[in-house]
This record gives C-alpha cells, sequence and structure tokens, in this order.
C-alpha cells in the first residue's frame, strides 16, 4: 500500500535489496525469510519489541542523495510487486526526462502523496480507521495459526506464557473463536490455539514470579500468562468472548458484527482513542447488554449513550445524582446509591418534554411529562440541548402503539382465522384457600403496596427504591402479583414490544407435534394435584398451551428441560403468573 513518503537516513540497515532500478529499490526486512545469525536475531527482536514493520517496502533513492524515502510497504510480495509494476509501468518513462533529481524527489513525492489522499477519499475511515500495526498484526495473526480468514481479530497483547518453568515472551492474539499465542526466541518458534469453547474457567493471579497474570483453565490442562501491560484489559475482552462463545453455542447462531451500534453520546466532541472496530463492537455490545440488565429491556434495545445527571426525588425533597441511559425507546436513570433510586420511562410514555429555566439550584435541567401525568425533573446535564434533540428524534420514530385485541383478525395468503382466545387469570377463577379463610397478611400486604403506589407512583414509571425492594422481598399479595411481576420483570415491555407474540406462538403451533410433546402431555396430569386449577381442562389447557408454544419456540432444549421448566412454574405457582403467560 501507498504511504506518505518518510525519510530514511540508512537504507541497507537489517534491510536486504530485491530489486533495483536508478530510482527505486524493493527490500525485504532481513528478519522475514532468509537465513544466517542476522536475520534470526532481527526476526526475535522484532516480535519481542512489537516494532516488526511490514515485511517489503519500496524506497526512493537517487543516485547522488543520501536520503531515501519510503514509498510503500506491504505484508505480502505479491503485494508490494503490484505497486513497484506499477511505478515501472507509469512513473519511469516520465522520470527519464527530468534531468534535475530535486525535481525527479518532488514530482514522485507529490505523485504518492495523491495516491495516498485518493485511497484515503475512497475509503470510510471516519470511525473504522485501524493503524497499520494492527492490520499488519492480522496478517500476521492469519499465517502464523493457519485459520480462515473469515476469523476476525479483535486485539492483541504483549505478554509471557509459562511453559513449564521457562517463560515464553510473545504476543497474545484474542479472536472470536480462538485464544493464540505465538512466541519466536532465537529461532524456536512456541504456538498455542485454545478454543473458547474449551475454556472451563479464566482466573486472574499474582505472585513474586508470575505477576499480573492470568491462568486459563480447558479440558486439557492449565496455561498461565503473565507480564501482561494491560491485564485488566485483557482479562475483561477474554471474559467478554468466552461468554459470548457459550451463547452462541447455546443460541447456534455465529457472531455478526453489527453495524447499527451507535456512538456514544458521553464520546461526542471528543477524540475516540483509535481501536480495533471489531473490538469497539464487541464493548458497545458488553454496555448495551450491561443496559439492558439493570433495567430488564428486551433483547433487542441498544444503548445510544449515557450521561451523569440529577433526579428529583419527590419522596426523599432532593435531587439524587446518578447515570442517565438513552436508547431508542427508553430514558433510564439509576442512582450512584445502589438501589436508592432508579426509573424506567419508556419512549412511548413521553407526552410533554420541555426545557426548564436555569438556577443555582436546578442548573440545566429537563422536565419530562407522561401520559399517565407523572413528572420527572432532570438537571446538571452537560449537553441538553444535544439530549432534548436526540430524545425528539426518537420521539418521532416511535410507533403508535399497537392493539392487543384478542379478537382482531391475522390475514395471510391462507383463509382469516380468528386468534385463539384465553380464558381469564386462572388466580381469578380458582382458588386454593378455603372461601371461609380470611388471610390478614395478604390485607396488611395490600395496604402498604396501595400506600406506597400513592407516594412513588404506579405503572411502569413508578420510582423504584429501596422501599420497593423491601415490599417484593416480604411478598407481593395475590391481587396485585400479577401486575407487579409485570412491570419488574421487565415483560410488560416484552408485551409492548411483541404485542399478540404468544397468541400468534399458539395458533403457529396448535396441532402440532414437537420432541417435548409427549413429555409434556405426561406430566400434565401429575403435577401439583393438589391445587384445583390444574384438576380441571381450563386450567391444563392453559398450561398447555404455555409449554407447546415454548417447546416449539425453542425445539433445542430438550425434554429433560421441558420437564425442568413444568417443576419449576408450578413451584412458582404458575397459576398465580398465567395472566402474563396467557397475555405476553
Amino acid at each position: 500500500m501507498w504511504i506518505k513518503p518518510e525519510e530514511v537516513l540508512l537504507a541497507n540497515a537489517l534491510w536486504a535489496t530485491e530489486r533495483a532500478n536508478p530510482y527505486f529499490v524493493l527490500q525485504r526486512r532481513k528478519g522475514h525469510g532468509g537465513g544466517g545469525l542476522t536475520s534470526l536475531l532481527i526476526g526475535t527482536l522484532d516480535n519481542v519489541l512489537d516494532t516488526k514493520p511490514a515485511p517489503f517496502r519500496i524506497l526512493l533513492q537517487l543516485p547522488t542523495s543520501d536520503i531515501s524515502y519510503v514509498i510503500a510497504n506491504a505484508g505480502c510480495f505479491q503485494d508490494i510487486e503490484a505497486d513497484w509494476n506499477w511505478l515501472a509501468k507509469y512513473l519511469l518513462e516520465t522520470l527519464v526526462t527530468i534531468e534535475s533529481e530535486e525535481d525527479i524527489r518532488e514530482f514522485v513525492k507529490a505523485k504518492v502523496e495523491s495516491l495516498v489522499a485518493h485511497l484515503s477519499a475512497d475509503e470510510d475511515v471516519v470511525t473504522e480507521t485501524e493503524t497499520n500495526r494492527f492490520k499488519s498484526a492480522a496478517i500476521r495473526f492469519h499465517r502464523i495459526f493457519n485459520l480462515p480468514l473469515e476469523e476476525k481479530l479483535v486485539n492483541y497483547y504483549s505478554c509471557s506464557y509459562w511453559k513449564g518453568r521457562v517463560p515464553r515472551q510473545g504476543w497474545l492474539y484474542l479472536s472470536v473463536n480462538y485464544m493464540c499465542f505465538y512466541s519466536f526466541l532465537m529461532g524456536k518458534e512456541a504456538r498455542l490455539v485454545i478454543r473458547w469453547l474449551d475454556v472451563v474457567s479464566l482466573e486472574r493471579s499474582s505472585s513474586i514470579l508470575f505477576t499480573d497474570g492470568i491462568k486459563v483453565t480447558t479440558r486439557e490442562g492449565e496455561f498461565s500468562f503473565s507480564l501482561l501491560l494491560h491485564i485488566t484489559e485483557t482479562f475483561g475482552l477474554m471474559e467478554q468472548l468466552a461468554n459470548l462463545a457459550m451463547r452462541q453455542l447455546l443460541s447456534e447462531e455465529g457472531y455478526e458484527e453489527d453495524k447499527t451500534l451507535p456512538v456514544l453520546t458521553k464520546n461526542r466532541g471528543k477524540s475516540i482513542k483509535k481501536v480495533p472496530s471489531l473490538k469497539r463492537d464487541l464493548d458497545a455490545r458488553a454496555q448495551s447488554e450491561f443496559y439492558r440488565n439493570l433495567f430488564r429491556l428486551p433483547v433487542e434495545e441498544k444503548l445510544d449513550g449515557h450521561c451523569e445527571c440529577t433526579l428529583w426525588s419527590p419522596h426523599e425533597k432532593c435531587h439524587e445524582w446518578g447515570t442517565l441511559y438513552c436508547s431508542p425507546n427508553y430514558l433510564c436513570f439509576n442512582s450512584k446509591v445502589r438501589q436508592l433510586l432508579s426509573v424506567v420511562i419508556p419512549m412511548r410514555e413521553i407526552s410533554v418534554v420541555e426545557k426548564v429555566d436555569t438556577s443555582a439550584l436546578i442548573p440545566s435541567a429537563l422536565h419530562i411529562t407522561t401520559k399517565s401525568k407523572s413528572s420527572f425533573l432532570i438537571s446538571s446535564l452537560r449537553d441538553r440541548d444535544y439530549l432534548t434533540g436526540l430524545i425528539s428524534d426518537f420521539l418521532a420514530k416511535t410507533p403508535e402503539p399497537k392493539s392487543n385485541d384478542r379478537d382482531e383478525w391475522v390475514f395471510s395468503t391462507s383463509p382469516p382465522k380468528k386468534k385463539p382466545t384465553f380464558q381469564p387469570p386462572l388466580t381469578t377463577v380458582f382458588s386454593n384457600a378455603p372461601s371461609n379463610h380470611v388471610n390478614a397478611k395478604e390485607s396488611v400486604k395490600e395496604h402498604l403496596w396501595r400506600i406506597h403506589f400513592a407516594e412513588y407512583g404506579r405503572g411502569v414509571c413508578m420510582f423504584r427504591t429501596v422501599k420497593t425492594h423491601d415490599l417484593i422481598l416480604k411478598g407481593v399479595p395475590d391481587s396485585l402479583r400479577a401486575e407487579v411481576w409485570l412491570i419488574f420483570s421487565g415483560a410488560i415491555n416484552q408485551i409492548q414490544t411483541h404485542p399478540g407474540y404468544y397468541a400468534s406462538l399458539v395458533d403457529e403451533c396448535d396441532g402440532k407435534d414437537t420432541l417435548a410433546t409427549e413429555e409434556i402431555e405426561r406430566d400434565l396430569y401429575r403435577s401439583l394435584p393438589e391445587h384445583p386449577a390444574f384438576q380441571s381442562e381450563v386450567g391444563i389447557a392453559a398450561l398447555r398451551r404455555v409449554l407447546t408454544s415454548y417447546a416449539w419456540r425453542n425445539p433445542s432444549i430438550g425434554c429433560c428441560c421441558i420437564n425442568i421448566i413444568i417443576q419449576f412454574s408450578l413451584a412458582c405457582e404458575q397459576a398465580k403468573f398465567s395472566v402474563f403467560f396467557e397475555q405476553i
């Protein structure tokens, strides 16, 4: 590839000439190929210090000048030969007609710089710029370990691999599916290839001899790495890739780089550190996964950005410091102190977003009102105008709520048929307690929850505090169990994101058998026999629909897993939760 001309004082130091003409020289690094003690020492030095340049280069070298200029380099001979042939075809005849060496030098430099500028304009290098060193490492990675080109290198790090009692200084390569190590010291090579699927555990360790170390345990043994300069980053990336491999195995899906992941708003206006695009992709995925797990959001939700701010807490009568997270469908807040205060505001619930006049007490504030008349005052925003515009853009793209009418018709190429209808929640139809029994504890729980709703709000946008957490631990009354469980499990957001999904699954698998059908039918009539809901065809039919739909959606779970699901759902008093299963 063409590069901006760089001066070289000692053109032949550590380099061997392969081709030459009166104006240009094609050279090969002595540590690349060839033999002898010199090549061996140079190869070892380049590998240990990571100063290894591209193994081939072209110099502009004029007869009477002591200064040469590197104008092209490449990782393989075929690429550098193509550049050499281009020079011979398009420049040599022109250079012969120029008498002054100074004019020749300026002409070639200008021509090469124009080629570099043209190539840069053709490539999208705004956010996908990768350094030449990383590209060279990727080429080296595929060549050394003979892996397919589809295997994407994420990052690489200098470290020592302890093989027995002797450390081997080299490079640790982390790709999507493999962890590889390569060392070249005094003519001796050491290669190690480990699949992430074979990794049993990852541990950080440190000792007098084994400083800043990572121990990797597989089914075949233990592998120790030390002298890592960025051990926290390396270990975190290794954990991400190992977890990613496990998720791929469970979902039977391959990894695809996500081109739609946004640039985080917290980096807006700052220079972003140049890192491999695949590592940026994994980091963005990890942040989005943390965001979804923290607020129990749908798996499709992607974090757009976050910033520090304060949220007015009406029950505490103060401004709580925390982090505001923004994504296409949700605006969420979490206080600095764990479980002190959190809020989830779906974009579909927002009705008004307005700026508040700033003051010393409420600087740079936003006031958000929801359709349920809840109000939220967010202040101390660093870039209020940008956040306001971002929320406005997301609100403009938020679709209108779809109808959840159970009687709506499904239109397809086949004759129209009505969606399946379900009976009311089983807990409202059947009772497991004697009719003359009055549960005082249930009445107390209901009273406490209604006081809590009056103070902190009700519904998906309610303030979630330590008191909320304590009330859930004490037990949710039967009358509120479905509502509270839907909100705090995040199921209510799944229902809004996928309206009618459960009904479509029931319709799709109606009358069809799966690998788990026999297991389901065998366990339906012998599960929780003491509960009246499951001694009736109404309750049995509801449980059959739930389990059959789940088995149809996840055919790889197997019969044993279905049996576990049956026992678990019944142990969790599935009759009380059926409002979710039958309405999702």
